[in-house]
């Protein structure tokens, strides 16, 4: 064992990542490349077993994905040919308001139009009640943001003449998890330098503190690091069986606890790919479907206290239609919840062996950019230091799974739905954060706005809870300030500027299948 006060002064000089997956890759990617790693600086081992297969779903992405792959010094048009990846506006939301065929609201990418200059979902909400007004105004995505109408065309977010990771709309990806995974391994292990070990770790060895001090290998003996990232998936073999971390279960609030998902191939090879998310209201749940190049991906996420799993896998069938008859279909168990801290000693869990919710709004693989990033960005340079940098990596991201649960919750408790048990079950004040219910009541009276949270990094930000809210048709009292909406000419010309954008794009913009098949023929120009 090593002596505390050595342990102390012992400067970080390797990084072992137990656990591969895309959380493992990514962690490793961000560590080697601003660290180093093929130059002799941090050493970053990632040890990986042969036997346990990742997940494979987890095929939505947010924009910081864009930002991930240029920090790992990834091309974008090697990613996109080789991970079937696809591009991603944002969200639409079928049936979860009311439950009607026509009844849907988007959750897109880019900001509301002058949402930085002007309350401008104030102007919104009051322009609904001037009778003048109404006919040239539809919803609120529409009419502040040009995406919407990308989207329901699907047209690409650029042309083939932008650089990569440039745009005339903001964008994420969705992508094969599994072939992101493999791109990602020899990416890391070919171009930065992390040294990959395939095997299975059996047991973990202690220093006199409480670190870890190596972990003991099947085959390749003890891997001694001096900080250990646990990647391990649902089993969380070190900051959950090993130092005992509790697991702080939030299915009280999200009842989402299965998963149907099945890989459903196009009915030809030119079939429009959808670029947003569409996440479509069921009885007990709803299901994702993910537009990827050569298929999609469809699953149904639902509560098993509100579905039995032959009910489930009707609606799933339902919706696929015929086609279904000969695919697989994957069963899932989802356990909605997070640690109670993620960094302890010189461990820090990231992925799944933090947690999971459920995979509403693409939580999963931002959770998993923002923590290796942070990792990266603060590596702390002894184990002196390590614990303050611990410290504050448990306040800010314990702070993000309550915003992000805040912000899941927000999608079922403005649903009208009263058709099922499950939507009026979500509706239940003893199911809502307290958290939640006050900025609810705050925003009673106004439109949400940056000030309303306290994270310079927020993963969702107010414009976020302004589409949700107003997609949705939560309808604040604005009575008691009217005075403030005083500048309508600037009003009119944002709600103008936003029509002359929409026509701009759609007139403009390819679609998404033809400029997928363009990067895959020549490619985008390198940045």
């Amino acid at each position: 064992m090593l002596d505390a006060d050595k342990a102390a002064d012992r400067t970080v000089q390797t990084v072992v990542i137990v656990g591969g997956g895309n959380a493992g890759w990514l962690t490793a990617g961000r560590i080697a490349a601003k660290h180093k790693a093929k130059a002799g600086g941090i050493k970053v081992v990632l040890v990986e077993s042969p036997s346990v297969a990742p997940i494979g779903v987890g095929e939505g992405t947010w924009p910081t994905m864009r930002s991930t792959l240029i920090a790992l010094g990834i091309s974008e048009t090697d990613f996109i040919r080789e991970c079937d990846a696809t591009f991603k506006q944002g969200a639409k939301f079928a049936r979860w308001v009311t439950g009607a065929e026509e009844d849907f609201y988007y959750h897109p990418l880019v900001l509301p139009q002058g949402f930085s200059k002007a309350d401008m979902a104030a102007y919104w909400l009051q322009a609904q009640s001037k009778p003048e007004l109404a006919p040239q105004f539809s919803s609120f995505s529409n009419d502040l943001c040009y995406q919407e109408a990308i989207c329901e065309r699907s047209l690409a977010p650029k042309t083939i003449r932008h650089p990569e990771f440039g745009a005339v709309a903001n964008y994420a990806y969705h992508l094969d998890s599994g072939k992101f995974g493999l791109f990602l391994q020899k990416h890391c292990t070919e171009q930065l330098g992390v040294e990959h070990i395939l095997d299975d770790v059996t047991a973990i060895q202690s220093a006199a503190n409480g670190d870890i001090a190596a972990v003991q290998t099947k085959n390749s003996g003890l891997i001694a690091g001096d900080l250990f990232v646990d990647c391990t998936g649902f089993s969380s073999l070190l900051l959950g069986k090993h130092y005992q971390v509790p697991f702080k279960a939030c299915d009280d609030i999200l009842f989402i606890d299965t998963a149907l998902a099945v890989q459903v191939p196009y009915p030809n090879e030119d079939a429009p790919i959808a670029s947003h998310t569409i996440s479509t209201a069921q009885d007990a749940g709803w299901i994702w479907d993910i537009g990827l190049q050569h298929r999609r991906g469809v699953g149904y996420v639902y509560s098993s206290k509100h579905c039995s799993e032959e009910e489930a896998r009707a609606t799933l069938a339902r919706y696929v239609g015929p086609a279904i008859s000969d695919l697989k279909v994957r069963k899932i168990p989802i356990v909605s919840g997070h640690r109670t801290e993620f960094w302890k000693n010189n461990c820090v869990a990231v992925g799944l062996s933090a947690g999971f919710l459920e995979p509403l709004e693409a939580s999963a693989l931002v959770l998993v950019e923002m923590s290796a990033q942070m990792i990266s960005e603060q590596l702390p340079a002894n184990r002196q230091v390590m614990d303050i940098v611990a410290k504050r990596f448990n306040q800010t991201f314990l702070y993000r799974w309550d915003k992000i649960i805040d912000f899941l919750k927000l999608h079922y408790i403005l649903s009208k739905r009263s058709d099922t048990a499950f939507w009026r079950d979500n509706r239940k004040p003893e199911t809502i954060p307290q958290s939640l219910q006050e900025l609810m009541q705050l925003w009673s009276h106004r439109a949400p706005c940056d000030l309303d949270f306290t994270s310079n990094n927020e993963v969702f930000p107010a414009a976020s809870y302004q589409y949700v809210l107003f997609g949705m048709g939560f309808k604040p009292n604005l009575s008691a300030q009217q005075y403030l909406l005083d500048n309508w000419d600037f009003a009119t010309q944002q709600f103008q500027q936003n029509r002359k954008m929409i026509e701009q794009a759609v007139s403009t913009l390819p679609t998404h299948r033809e400029l997928i098949s363009k990067i895959r023929h020549y490619g985008f120009s390198r940045i």
